[in-house]
């Protein structure tokens, strides 16, 4: 007589190998070499196995993604090696590594990340909530009336009926004074309204290049203002300097207190140029510098009669891309 397969025998499988599977599947969910395993856990009740892996992910990448892409290769890895059902898997990231990546690992096309950086799209909560607040209180100022006519017999508040008088009077047809400014102020509305939402906003910040695709990285112009002021004072002689910066363009004035003119002028554009291309934006900023002498200026002794003609205030303005 044969015995029922149910009955031969059972095969479990220890919390110990399920934690090991885990851990193993952990470093296998991304490119090799950049997931480090901490630790783990594995609970195996039946026919069913909840397990938690602790890692530390490389830098840069989406930690969202990522973490994602590590518990989801975690749960279904353990479940196919170890027949178990694995619903979900705990994933604790307890730090962050910096590795190099190469083209293709982690994120494709991570290359081409800086292509489409764009400033973010601004959310105008505030626009957005007076516009809501305002309509949903005339609205049900006007559903409460006529709700208050229909289902309870009242009649008709007095401003409704004032201003279905108005407006049978003013219409189109009269083309009143009032009617005219009132049209002309749902228009201006309106436009102001469709500009807001075909306009990004936040003129504030400008775009940075991300480091990995999905990614999006802003510079605040003050900042900018900030490293490109403290670059060109760093240079020998500049005293003041201002700096402003627009979304394309910053303008720096710098005023020179001593020093030979021409070597100041040079040292100062290549500062706010080297300055500049650290910031890592997506897009080139244009440089106005314009150097002046300041009213305490003297032309250095032995430095010819082109200098000395030179002692009163000069301005000059160089460009860079």
């Amino acid at each position: 007589m044969t015995t029922p397969a149910a009955q031969r025998g059972t095969t479990t499988v220890a919390d110990r190998a399920v934690r090991r599977i885990a851990e193993r599947a952990a470093t296998e969910a991304l490119a090799p070499g950049t997931v480090e395993v901490g630790g783990g856990s594995a609970t195996v009740r039946g026919r069913r196995a909840r397990v938690g892996v602790t890692v530390t992910l490389p830098y840069p990448a989406v930690l969202d993604e990522s973490g994602e892409r590590v518990r989801s290769h975690v749960a279904e890895r353990t479940a196919r090696l170890t027949g178990l059902t694995v619903p979900s898997a705990r994933i604790r990231v307890r730090g962050l590594s910096r590795h190099e990546l190469s083209a293709g690992r982690l994120t494709p096309g991570v290359q081409n990340a800086e292509v489409g950086a764009h400033r973010p799209w601004s959310e105008r909560r505030l626009p957005v909530a007076v516009s809501a607040l305002l309509a949903a209180a005339v609205c049900g100022v006007l559903l409460y009336d006529v709700v208050s006519v229909h289902a309870a017999g009242n009649a008709p508040a007095r401003w409704r009926v004032d201003a279905m008088e108005w407006l049978s009077a003013h219409g189109p047809a009269g083309a009143t004074t009032t009617g005219v400014l009132a049209a002309i102020g749902v228009f201006a509305l309106g436009v102001w309204l469709l500009v807001l939402a075909v306009t990004p906003g936040r003129r504030s910040v400008l775009p940075m290049r991300p480091p990995v695709r999905g990614m999006r990285a802003v510079l605040d112009r003050r900042a900018v203002a900030v490293l490109l002021r403290d670059a060109v004072t760093d240079v020998p002689g500049v005293g003041r300097v201002r700096v402003r910066v627009g979304r394309r363009t910053a303008r720096v004035r710098a005023g020179l207190g001593f020093g030979e003119l021409q070597g100041a002028r040079r040292a100062v554009a290549e500062a706010a140029e080297a300055a500049a291309a650290g910031l890592g934006l997506a897009g080139p900023l244009r440089l106005r510098v314009r150097l002046s002498t300041e009213p305490s200026w003297r032309a250095p002794k032995g430095s010819g009669p082109g200098a000395r003609s030179g002692s009163g205030p000069d301005e000059a303005e160089r460009s860079a891309p």
